[in-house]
């Protein structure tokens, strides 16, 4: 697309057009923000290489190419529902949360103390426990199994949960508000042996759940005897109560808005700065191709004549002119990234044989691309010129002369 055409759209840009490009920035940024987080980046990552390959190998007319990458095409929407199940599930469940301001009744301090207590103790006394906070996303596709309890945080029902010998010591407990809701509760196991190292299944679960939804996990290591915490795909072990206490008091003030403050939303914007100047010419382009690049434009280009059908035993001598003018209509963007072979001119000859040397041209005659169409040929008719070819002269004779 030239500059000039920009350059003019720029100056004509109105504030409803500033607010159209700030939507579209606003959406780019946080796609990049979720692709950057998703574990299935590196698929996606290859879908759009295939699909760029794809663009070039029509643009450049390798033709088997961009057949055979037409099928992954195919298959390319079928692919994303079975790969990205889970991260367009949880994209989807963040939209609902952000569109609706779905908050959650969080737990008072009282039942954040007494849940501190009984976590402290277990680790002291190395049992093992795994404590979920479920945040803004809702868990229920994500977990499995377990008892619904409904009843009151305190320290004796969580240590009788996580007792050795309950049938649900192994499983997690659900805590919503000032209550247990589920207990012996199956979480999805994480595959980041990065972070994991030497831990167990409670801590590959507790990571597991949060590399899907936005809920807090706590785990109690019953062979380190620790308490770590996992959030937003990241396990960290704590080293003190008030530590536990301070981690579980910060993500429950962040579940209710008006308990936010602006600051640590300005620190959660800062920390994202990075994808927001990536977002910048992201959306730029788009706009440029979805704006000026819509504007429909006319555009003449010389295009050479060519001649099919010649009849046995001729071949061209000329054409008369062997270039004609071509205008064509089209969005600006298509039009403008025509490659210099993608339109042509041609002639059936067939009827040379039986003296016709003049034709006519129609937009029947000129090969170009389905997104343009040809307004006109200038001149529209040109003269084929053919000659008789020459036969090979005749062997020269072997005979002996005497």
């Amino acid at each position: 697309m030239d500059s000039t055409a920009v350059y003019q759209a720029l100056q004509s840009i109105r504030l409803i057009e500033i607010v159209d490009l700030t939507v579209v920035w606003i959406l780019v940024w946080a796609g990049i923000a979720w692709l950057r987080t998703t574990p299935a980046r590196l698929a996606l990552a290859g879908l759009a290489i295939l699909g760029a390959g794809y663009l070039v190998a029509r643009q450049v007319g390798l033709v088997l190419t961009t057949w055979i990458l037409q099928g992954f095409a195919a298959v390319g929407a079928l692919i994303a529902v079975v790969v990205f199940q889970q991260d367009l599930r949880r994209l989807f469940e963040q939209i609902a949360a952000v569109g609706l301001r779905r908050g959650r009744v969080v737990s008072g301090p009282d039942s954040v103390d007494t849940l501190v207590r009984a976590l402290v103790h277990l680790a002291e006394h190395r049992r093992g426990a795994l404590v979920v906070i479920p945040g803004h996303e809702s868990v229920e596709g994500h977990i499995d199994g377990g008892v619904s309890l409904d009843a009151e945080i305190s320290e004796p029902l969580l240590l009788s949960i996580f007792d050795p010998h309950s049938a649900g010591h192994d499983g997690a407990v659900i805590c919503e508000a000032d209550r247990v809701s589920r207990f012996a509760v199956h979480l999805p196991l994480s595959t980041d042996h990065g972070q994991l190292g030497q831990r167990g299944t409670r801590h590959a679960a507790a990571l597991g759940l949060t590399e899907r939804c936005d809920a807090l996990c706590v785990v109690v290591s019953e062979e380190r005897g620790t308490v770590s915490i996992a959030r937003d795909a990241k396990l960290q072990t704590l080293s003190s109560p008030q530590q536990v206490s301070q981690q579980i008091h910060d993500f429950l003030r962040d579940l209710n808005p008006q308990e936010v403050s602006a600051s640590p939303r300005f620190q959660r914007m800062l920390a994202r700065w990075r994808e927001a100047l990536l977002a910048v010419p992201v959306a730029a382009l788009l706009w440029v191709l979805a704006v000026p690049g819509a504007t429909p434009v006319d555009l003449e280009r010389d295009v050479p004549v060519s001649v099919s059908g010649i009849p046995d035993g001729y071949e061209l001598d000329r054409i008369e002119p062997d270039t004609v003018r071509v205008g064509i209509t089209g969005l600006r963007r298509d039009v403008f990234i025509l490659a210099p072979d993608a339109l042509g001119v041609r002639v059936d000859a067939i009827l040379v044989e039986l003296g016709r040397r003049s034709f006519s041209l129609t937009p029947a005659n000129v090969r170009h691309p389905d997104t343009v169409e040809v307004r006109s040929i200038e001149p529209d008719r040109v003269k084929v010129y053919l000659r008789k070819r020459s036969q090979p002269a005749a062997p020269a004779s072997n005979e002996d002369s005497g």
